[in-house]
């Protein structure tokens, strides 16, 4: 019997996902945490016009989703924005740092979403402290990620159907309220904002916080290597995943606001389930309760799954130690990535809440977008042997712009969020040092003496 492992000792990912698991699993990772856990928190900063900032999000996700169909049909390659920083700009003190921050988004997503499993949803079962759900789940991710690439993709499919249920009985409730003449149709258009200047910081901080619930297709390009024909099936996919989402995004947040008070959604870390109650549908509250769990953790298992594979791109690409990238040669998953990616999300997990983390990721990402934005532009002139799909190149320019403002202090973003990220690359920083030495020491060690 032949074995799966190469002679030269690499053991490759398995080519699991299909076209039709591709779009499940980017549809799946793009709904989840942000729209069930921060609708509120949005709702807070813009006032009852909360579909405004979904789709500003969708209008910038879409731009930047283009310049990454490109990016990942042309280098079918795991590690994702790192991969495509290094080709641009062959600095790699800079495309270590952009990994980094890709798989410190990756993290506080996941941990945003850990905290979320221990807030209103489940108070709707029992109270249990939230930080002890969060470690107890954040480990059974972990587990769950060991076990294979086939049944994560598998588990998510089933939590796909689930979360995307639990938006279409609220998409319901939306459409019999319309019908029945219940809510309050004039806050659809409120900003709660004095003049135009007002408006404008309103749109880009709710913007900013939500355009967490568009980050999933940054997750996805690092699966390329665990994709069937990544080039001909990735810009239909992602295309498509974010298309539905943000129409599903849209419609829930019309709904939102045309049934409960702003301070209500605004108080609440289960915004969706105040809806629920208010809705005149009489639909289970425990019902959708559990629904928005499995929401949530689908987010956290895809989250951790690219993090780890992140770890493993890099590894071959030797901006991080090799060892960071061993794979199990029985499962034939990265275990060594999933270990170290488990550790960092406790900690998160252990010093943060939702809406910091939600907005932590949020932030990390635009910086993400504005770097990828750029490298569309820089490798154009590295051409590949095969076809690829190719933007206008007015989409990623206006990408690049529209991310960086979004990251910028113009957002009203609080301090904190700039503290934790800065933090966090600090740490990046600090890895990047002891990978040098460790890589110079090598150098050291196979050079002749004399």
């Amino acid at each position: 019997m032949t074995s799966p492992v190469p002679e030269t000792g690499h053991v490759p990912l398995k080519r699991a996902i299909g076209p039709k698991l591709l779009i499940l699993f980017i549809v799946g990772d793009i709904l989840g945490t942000g729209v069930y856990a921060l609708t509120g928190s949005v709702a807070g900063q813009v006032g009852g016009a909360l579909w405004l900032p979904f789709l500003i999000g969708f209008v910038i996700a879409g731009l930047t989703a283009m310049s990454y169909v490109e990016l990942v049909t042309k280098y079918p390659k795991a590690a994702g924005a790192a991969l495509y920083t290094q080709r641009a700009f062959k600095k790699p003190f800079f495309t270590f740092m952009v990994a980094f921050t890709v798989m410190c988004s990756g993290l506080t997503s996941a941990s945003a979403a850990a905290r979320a499993i221990g807030g209103d949803y489940l108070e709707a079962f029992v109270s249990v402290p939230g930080l002890v759900v969060g470690i107890i789940f954040i480990v059974a991710v972990a587990a769950l990620n060991y076990r294979g690439v086939s049944e994560s993709v598998k588990t998510n499919i089933v939590f796909t159907l689930i979360e995307l249920t639990g938006l279409l009985v609220i998409i319901a409730i939306g459409v019999y309220a319309v019908f029945t003449g219940a809510g309050e149709p004039s806050r659809l258009v409120e900003v709660d904002v004095d003049g135009a200047g007002g408006l404008m910081y309103a749109l880009l901080g709710s913007t900013a916080l939500a355009f967490f619930a568009f980050v999933g297709f940054e997750d996805s390009v690092n699966m390329a290597e665990e994709t069937q024909d990544p080039s001909r099936n990735f810009p239909r996919a992602i295309f498509l995943g974010v298309a539905i989402t943000s129409t599903v995004y849209i419609l829930v947040a019309i709904t939102s606001s045309l049934l409960v008070p702003t301070h209500v959604l605004e108080g609440s870390s289960g915004p969706l389930l105040e809806v629920v109650k208010a809705g005149g549908l009489n639909f289970p509250p425990q019902l959708f309760a559990a629904i928005a769990m499995f929401a949530v953790a689908n987010s956290a298992l895809i989250n951790m799954m690219m993090a780890s594979r992140l770890v493993y791109g890099l590894a071959n690409e030797r901006v991080v130690p090799s060892g960071l990238g061993w794979v199990d040669p029985r499962r034939r998953t990265p275990v060594v990535g999933i270990l170290f990616t488990t550790a960092l999300a406790i900690a998160l997990i252990s010093t943060g809440e939702i809406r910091g983390l939600g907005d932590t990721t949020a932030f990390l990402l635009l910086c993400v977008f504005t770097v990828v934005n750029v490298a569309v532009l820089v490798l154009r002139k590295d051409e590949v042997d095969h076809a690829h799909y190719r933007t206008p190149t007015v989409f990623p320019v206006v990408g690049a712009v529209l991310a960086f403002v979004l990251a910028s202090p113009l957002t009203g973003r609080p301090a904190d969020v700039y503290i934790r990220a800065g933090l966090l690359l600090l740490v990046g920083l600090v890895l990047w040092g002891i990978n040098w030495l460790v890589l110079r020491y090598q150098a050291r060690r196979v050079t002749p003496a004399g």
